[in-house]
C-alpha cells in the first residue's frame, strides 16, 4: 500500500509542487515564484521530446540546458554507465591514480580537439573546468618567472560558470550582483555584437573593431600583468552572439603579439553543436586550453574536461605538485557514459549530419520568422539561434528591460508545447543533434505562433 501511495504522490503535480517549493532551492529561479506559481515537473522525455507531471508534450528546444546532443531515452548510455557500476563505480584520480575509463576518454578526446590540445583534465561542470583554467593559467606564468601575470580579460554577456572564479570570468552583471564579483584580476571588453553595436561599420570592421578592444585594454593594464584571454568562439547564454569573420583571427593575433593565453569555452559548442567537433575548427581558433562539458555526455551525467596545450602542459608539468583537483575528477562512470556518448555521436555522423543537413535546415526554417514585426534579427549556427525582439524594426528600437518582452514570449511558447529561452531581448533555440526537420517545423511553428500573441500584447501586431 505504501508503495502505491508513493507513486500516486509522484504522479499529482500540486502535490509534487509544495513539496518542491518546501524543500528545493532552485538555480536561476526566483524562489517566490516558485512558492505562488510553483515549478513546471518534468518526468519523462524520450528523443527531442520532454512531458511534464500534467502529461503536456513538449519539444526540448534547448536540448536540456544546451547539453542533450544526442537526445533522451539512449539506452546505450544507460547500459554503458551499468557496466561501469558493476565494475568500479568510483575511484578518484589524485596520488598517481586512475582508472581504465579515464584513460580512454582521454585519449579518445585527443583524436577529436584541434590539434596540439592532447592533455586533458577532468571534473564535473563547465564552472570547475573553468575554475581550473584559471589556477592553471596563474600556475603556468608563476613556473615561467612571471607570477604578476594573473589578469584574465573576458567579455560583456560572457558566461563561463557560476564558482566565484567562473562567475568573475563572466560578463553578467546580474550574476555580479549578487555578490559583488568580479573580484581583482578579472577584466571584460565589450562583446561583439554587429547588429546592436555595429555603428554603421560592416561586419568585418565592427569585428576588426571588436576585437583591437582587447589589445587596447591590454596596454591598459600592462602585458605583463595579463594572464588570459577567455571567449567562447559563439556567446551561448549570452544570447547566440555570433562574432563577425573577422574577429577571431585579430584576437587570435594580438594573445599571440602580446603573450597571451588563449582559452577557448567549448562548455557549449562543443561536440557538434555548430557542425564540426569544435567550433574552434569554424573560426581558426588554436587555442592553448579548451574547456568543454556539455555535450561531453549530452548530459546523462555530470562530467567536464579541459584540453591542454602543448604549449602550456610542457611548462605545468614541470612545476612539481599540480594542487588541484575535485573528488569526481575523471569520475569512472561518467567517463564510461561520455565514451559511449562519443560513440553514439560518431556512428550516427550527428556532427556531419548538423554541419550539411539539419543544421542549415533549422537556420533557414528559424529565418521564416525574421521578418515578424518584433524580430529584428535572426542569428546563429549549426543548431544554435536566436531572434532578437525589437520593438520597432527599423530604428532598431528595444523593449524597455521591465516590459519583459521574451519571458512573455516564453512562457507563451510552453503553452504552445514548445521550450524555447529567453536570454535579455531575445528568443534562443539549441535543439538535440538528432532533432527531425519535422519537429523544427514544429518548432518554429510554435515559436512563430508565441511571437504573434506576445506582439498582440504589446500591440505591435
Amino acid at each position: 500500500m505504501a508503495e502505491d501511495n508513493t507513486r500516486r504522490n509522484w504522479t499529482h503535480t500540486q502535490d509534487l509542487q509544495a513539496r518542491d517549493a518546501a524543500h528545493h532551492l532552485h538555480s536561476f529561479t526566483d524562489p517566490q515564484v516558485i512558492e505562488t506559481q510553483g515549478s513546471r515537473i518534468i518526468t519523462r522525455a524520450q528523443g527531442s521530446t520532454v512531458w511534464d507531471s500534467d502529461g503536456n508534450e513538449l519539444l526540448d528546444g534547448m536540448a536540456g540546458l544546451w547539453c542533450v546532443n544526442v537526445g533522451y531515452g539512449r539506452e546505450e548510455l544507460v547500459d554503458a554507465a551499468t557496466r561501469q557500476m558493476h565494475e568500479l563505480p568510483y575511484y578518484n584520480n589524485h596520488f598517481q591514480s586512475t582508472t581504465p575509463p579515464i584513460i580512454a576518454l582521454a585519449e579518445k578526446l585527443a583524436t577529436l580537439t584541434p590539434a596540439g590540445l592532447d592533455r586533458f583534465y577532468f571534473g564535473s561542470s563547465g564552472s570547475e573546468a573553468n575554475d581550473t583554467i584559471v589556477r592553471m593559467a596563474r600556475q603556468y606564468w608563476r613556473i615561467k618567472g612571471q607570477p604578476e601575470k594573473t589578469i584574465f580579460i573576458s567579455r560583456t554577456l560572457a558566461y563561463h560558470g557560476t564558482t566565484v572564479a567562473a562567475t568573475s570570468l563572466g560578463g553578467m552583471p546580474h550574476m555580479h550582483a549578487m555578490d559583488g564579483t568580479p573580484g581583482p584580476g578579472y577584466s571584460h571588453i565589450d562583446h561583439p555584437h554587429w547588429y546592436l553595436r555595429g555603428d554603421g561599420l560592416t561586419p568585418e570592421e565592427f569585428g576588426l573593431r571588436a576585437a583591437r578592444a582587447l589589445e587596447e585594454r591590454i596596454l591598459e593594464l600592462g602585458a605583463d600583468k595579463v594572464a588570459a584571454f577567455i571567449g567562447e568562439p559563439i556567446q551561448g547564454a549570452g544570447g547566440v552572439i555570433v562574432p563577425p569573420d573577422s574577429y577571431w583571427p585579430e584576437i587570435q593575433r594580438i594573445c599571440r603579439k602580446y603573450d597571451i593565453l588563449l582559452v577557448a569555452d567549448e562548455v557549449i559548442c562543443g561536440f557538434g553543436r555548430t557542425g564540426t567537433w569544435f567550433a574552434s575548427e569554424q573560426f581558426a581558433i588554436e587555442p592553448d586550453l579548451m574547456p568543454m562539458a556539455k555535450g561531453l555526455s549530452s548530459g546523462y551525467l555530470p562530467i567536464s574536461a579541459v584540453a591542454i596545450s602543448s604549449r602550456v602542459y610542457d611548462v605545468v608539468s614541470k612545476g612539481g605538485l599540480f594542487a588541484h583537483g575535485y573528488t569526481y575528477s575523471g569520475h569512472p562512470v561518467a567517463c564510461a557514459v561520455a565514451l559511449a556518448n562519443i560513440g553514439i555521436i560518431e556512428r550516427e555522423g550527428l556532427v556531419e549530419r548538423v554541419g550539411g543537413d539539419i543544421g542549415p535546415y533549422f537556420q533557414s526554417a528559424l529565418a521564416s520568422l525574421a521578418d515578424h514585426p518584433i524580430v529584428g534579427e535572426k542569428r546563429g549556427l549549426g543548431l544554435m539561434a536566436a531572434l532578437q525582439l525589437v520593438r520597432d524594426r527599423d530604428s532598431k528600437t528595444m523593449f524597455a528591460p521591465e516590459d519583459n518582452v521574451a519571458i512573455i514570449c516564453r512562457d507563451a511558447c510552453y503553452a504552445e508545447g514548445l521550450i524555447a529561452r529567453a536570454i535579455s531581448g531575445s528568443m534562443v533555440l539549441s535543439p538535440p543533434l538528432v532533432v527531425t526537420h519535422s519537429e523544427v517545423d514544429n518548432m518554429v511553428e510554435r515559436l512563430g505562433r508565441a511571437l504573434d500573441s506576445t506582439a498582440q500584447k504589446f500591440g505591435v501586431l
